[in-house]
């Protein structure tokens, strides 16, 4: 028998996380000047790498020949000072993919289930398939989750529920309230996980204290990451707030050394640095009802978000798909966006929200590509 074989088939049949395309092969593949090239394709913060971070990796570069500091101390004390919450209730990880992994290794296994939304972030599906147990897809409610419908999906066999609040790539938002209301109602043996990465994007009306929450619900899980608002996507780290006796579980099947040091470095000054969050935020509000107004102008559908990118239909011609065609459109004029048919949405586009002048540059092309 061939050695791949004698691996378990739900790994067998797992579908690779696909990536949004890199600059640097767009410009293999169509020959074009890197440095014209826009990226709107990965939620990436357009304003880079927060000054108070770019000085800490700095200053860490003599220290890369040591192992990273595999406690994370400085970074769990300054993340314990900004939420109030105690150090053994930290986890630290390489993004929030990371904690999302945890989660999946520490309660899923064969004969075991997770539920979680249609349309919900591929990590969901990925890690449960990992483990061998079963996905439990609600479907959706106008692109966003139904939480009434989740809670009634849970079976005996549930172990976690994983919601996404901004969701991605929808961007669709579940109030406080009713967040919390599926909390005080779900099975107190099933782990909740809340992935807020797009959380500090949320305008101020909409925010919601979920830390608070973690005195009330011992089987809450909140994960958190640098890559978005913080702009240390390249760096590779999250956090999750959590009970202790969960993190104490989460810290048994975390890697060693799984946050590299520069990582460490750059997201405790990162956390620091509340004028480039604020300024970060605002563009991104600014440039979200810049994309808004240009989709009404094109005449296109798009579903309102709540995060850092925003999610369009590309009307089909007759009953012929048109998303991919107008992607690859695109891609010749040196844009990249995210296609979302692997979430189910063949209709859609979803694109980052840029500086301004990207913003235009992006209206303009995709003005083009919808006329081809």
């Amino acid at each position: 028998m061939d050695l791949c074989e004698r691996s378990p088939s739900y790994i067998r049949a797992i579908a690779p996380y696909q990536p949004g395309k890199p600059i640097s092969e767009l410009a293999r593949e169509m020959g074009l000047d890197e440095k014209k090239i826009i990226k709107l394709a990965s939620n990436e913060n357009p304003l880079g790498v927060s000054p108070k971070a770019k000085a800490a990796i700095k200053k860490a570069l003599p220290e890369l020949g040591r192992y990273p500091d595999g406690n994370a101390f400085e970074l769990k004390a300054a993340l314990a000072r900004r939420y109030g919450v105690p150090e053994e209730c930290i986890v630290v990880g390489n993004g929030s993919n990371d904690l999302l992994e945890m989660a999946a290794g520490v309660f899923l296994a064969p004969g075991r289930a997770a539920v979680y939304s249609q349309h919900a972030f591929a990590v969901y599906p990925l890690a449960t398939q990992a483990r061998g147990a079963k996905s439990i897809v609600v479907p959706a409610r106008n692109y966003g989750h139904d939480l009434p419908a989740m809670l009634a999906a849970i079976t005996p066999e549930t172990r976690v529920v994983f919601i996404a609040n901004p969701n991605n790539p929808t961007g669709t938002f579940v109030p406080g309230p009713e967040l919390e209301d599926f909390l005080a109602r779900a099975p107190r043996d099933v782990a909740v996980v809340i992935d807020e990465a797009y959380t500090e994007y949320l305008p101020p009306e909409l925010r919601y204290d979920s830390v608070a929450w973690l005195k009330k619900y011992p089987n809450l899980v909140l994960t958190r990451t640098f890559s978005k608002v913080y702009g240390l996507a390249g760096l590779r780290v999250g956090f999750g707030l959590m009970h202790p006796h969960v993190a104490d579980l989460f810290n048994r099947v975390r890697q060693p050394f799984n946050v590299n040091s520069l990582a460490l470095a750059a997201a405790t000054a990162a956390l620091a640095d509340k004028k480039f969050v604020a300024k970060s935020h605002n563009m991104n509000r600014t440039g979200m009802a810049r994309l808004e107004r240009g989709f009404k102008a094109l005449g296109l559908e798009y579903i309102p978000s709540c995060a850092n990118f925003v999610s369009f239909c590309v009307p089909r011609r007759g009953d012929k798909p048109r998303a991919d065609r107008v992607y690859e459109e695109l891609l010749r004029q040196g844009i990249i966006v995210r296609p979302v048919t692997g979430y189910g949405m063949p209709d859609h586009l979803r694109v980052t929200v840029g500086t301004p002048k990207q913003n235009e540059k992006f209206l303009k092309a995709l003005d083009t590509a919808l006329e081809a």
